[in-house]
């Protein structure tokens, strides 16, 4: 069964480390703040000038003025910062994320990301997607293995324009936890009873698939 968005999250999640600094995209990736494991420190930025996100607010905890890049409202962690966009920028730009999460459209065997525009569709821009995928070696990208039309989008090539080069490590998908390296897909797990076949016919890239491919824990 494929994974619900916050199960995405949950694996996400997993892939963070004790003294992250975690900046996270727009979409499923601010799920994440809710599943930052039990015992672990990390500091999750947001792009609109917060260090210290925590997890979404109860109803009785909603701040109006509280919000994530997303226009979201959030939470401030013990010990969170505020600041201006201008210097959430210079903290992206500088190298000191330690590990970004995005959405995308489409990635492919290189670490290419499309992420912020189909052609002939109406934009307000790129927002801060091309500093992060510039500024942080480390970038997770979590999305639907598929579209709603049944059209992989893990490619060979990118068809759409792209936000970034070169520069994806980590897949996480509906159906799948992938690494990119030396030009392949490499599937590391599967979902809870997804098969390697349905993975496999949906993965239009180039795909390595080891003999034992253990199913995600949840």
């Amino acid at each position: 069964m494929a994974l619900s968005r916050d199960q995405l999250a949950q694996r996400v999640a997993r892939e963070m480390k004790d003294g992250y600094y975690v900046n996270l995209g727009i979409g499923i990736p601010t799920l994440v703040a809710n599943y930052v494991p039990a015992g672990m420190e990390v500091m999750l930025q947001s792009e609109n000038g917060l260090l210290g996100m925590g997890p979404f607010p109860t109803e009785d905890e909603v701040d109006a003025d509280m919000i994530n890049a997303g226009k979201q409202t959030v939470t401030a962690a013990t010990g969170a910062s505020i600041f201006s966009s201008a210097e959430s920028f210079a903290m992206i730009r500088g190298g000191h994320v330690d590990l970004t999460v995005l959405g995308a459209f489409e990635v492919d065997v290189q670490g290419n990301i499309a992420s912020y525009m189909i052609p002939g569709k109406l934009i307000k821009g790129m927002g801060g997607a091309m500093d992060l995928v510039a500024g942080a070696d480390n970038i997770i990208v979590t999305m639907t293995h598929a579209s709603k039309h049944g059209e992989s989008k893990l490619l060979n090539k990118c068809s759409l324009p792209l936000t970034g080069v070169g520069c994806i490590k980590k897949v996480v998908t509906d159906l799948a936890f992938m690494e990119i390296k030396d030009g392949k897909f490499w599937l590391i797990e599967r979902a809870p009873g997804v098969s390697v076949e349905e993975i496999v016919a949906k993965t239009a890239g180039e795909l390595m698939v080891p003999k034992d491919v253990p199913e995600m824990q949840f």
